[in-house]
This record gives structure tokens, sequence and C-alpha cells, in this order.
């Protein structure tokens, strides 16, 4: 089973081509416990009630098209928290996108516990802020290097500085999102320029890198962006799909 990693775009593009390898993933964890159709915890933090009702229909209807699932979503709105039953009777886990600093706070009660699972072979999704929470070191929003625009303020989720905080912890490389299209590869470029993060990847709209056994995988229509210091400054370079 893997950790898959998208990099935003709403609404999905071909029918939800990008989630269909994890939703793959989660019945075959399904069929191993008998289920004939995966149950799949959608966590989705929103800022008002009713424009975040609107969203969690949307997103369930993209899943139920894109392959036969069960959604089982929890609706938070921002500062609220997980519990760990969120995690029981589940075939996968998707975390979706929105203000990045919620969506670490509303994780961090059950992130031990989550960590254990997908150890133990459950598939997670990572969806924009999602994604960006899943690493070691999790770029959680900021615009700005000190008194230097790295990228464009509407990209700082309510953060000034661009802040590095601990994450869930499933990958090792620090992840930005919606990178062509907002222009956060420059946000990464500056962080590990500066020494704020040793390298990361940006992961682009419609566009999914997935991290398990093997090769890294990235499919979609985007890019993935790998950033990385070296002798003679910041080096960044696509992974192909």
């Amino acid at each position: 089973m893997s950790i898959h990693l998208v990099g935003g775009g709403w609404p999905p593009r071909d029918a939800g081509a990008v989630f269909v390898p994890f939703l793959e993933e989660c019945a075959q964890r399904a069929s191993a416990s008998g289920r004939a159709v995966p149950r799949v915890a959608l966590v989705l933090v929103v800022a008002e009630r009713d424009g975040g009702e609107r969203y969690r229909d949307d997103f369930e209807r993209m899943l139920r098209d894109a392959a036969p699932v069960e959604p089982v979503t929890s609706l938070l709105l921002e500062g609220e928290s997980l519990e760990t039953a969120v995690l029981s009777e589940i075939d996968g886990l998707l975390i979706g996108g929105g203000l990045t600093p919620a969506y670490l706070d509303a994780v961090e009660p059950i992130i031990g516990q989550l960590r254990l699972l997908v150890a133990d072979g459950l598939p997670y999704l990572g969806y924009s802020a999602g994604a960006m929470i899943a690493a070691d070191a999790a770029i959680i929003g900021g615009w700005r290097i000190g008194e230097v625009p790295v990228c464009s303020e509407q990209c700082g989720e309510d953060l000034d500085q661009v802040t590095v905080a601990a994450g869930i912890g499933l990958v090792d490389l620090s992840i930005d999102v919606h990178a062509a299209q907002w222009g956060t590869l420059t946000r990464l470029i500056a962080a590990v320029e500066a020494g704020e993060l040793d390298s990361g990847l940006a992961i682009d709209e419609h566009t999914a890198l997935i991290v398990g056994e093997g090769a890294l995988r990235v499919v979609g229509t985007g890019s993935v962006w790998s950033v990385h210091g070296g002798d003679d400054g910041v080096v960044v370079a696509t992974i192909g799909q």
C-alpha cells in the first residue's frame, strides 16, 4: 500500500483519475477484510459550515464517480480536532484541502495512531493541505522569508513568514502544492536556499505523487518538482511520469 500526495486542483479532472490508484488500494484492503465496498475516511476542515457541506457533497460525489466507495466523512470547522474513532473500520484515509495550519491542528491528536495504521498498510491520500502535512517537516504556509516575498501573499495560509512545523511524518521530504498554478515552487526554492529545509517536492495541480515500494510514481497531467541544495546553489528538476 502507498502514500498518495495530490497537488490540488478543484474540481478534479478526468473524473478524479488521480484518486483512482488510491481507491484501488482501498478496495484491495477492503476485500481482505471481507468488505465488498471500501470504507474511506474523508477528513475536511472548513471555515464555515454551509460552504463546507457543499464541498463535502462535491468531494463525496467525485469519489463515487471515480470508483465504488463508501466515504465516511468528518467535516470539521477550523479549530476543531479529530478523535481516534475516525480511524476505526476503514480501508483508507483521505485528508482534503483548505487552510493547512488548521488541518495540522485537526490531526494532531491522532498522529500517533495514524502513523501506526499507515505503517501497517492503510492507504493514505493527502489532497493539497493533506499532502503538505504528510511530511516530517511540513510547510504549512507563509509568503515571506524575513522581509523578502517568496510567493504571492494569497498563498500564505494566514501566515506571514514561511513556516515549517512537525507534520504527520509519513514522508521524509517536505511537500508544497499548487506548484505551477499558484507559484509555490518559488516558496520551496527559497526555503531550501535559506536553510529552512534541506530538500522538498512541489506538486502541480491535477497531479499525484505515489510513494510506495520501489520507485516514486507520478500520475496526472502536471509535474512534480524536486528541489535540493547543491554545491553551486539550489538544484531544481522534475520527476518524470
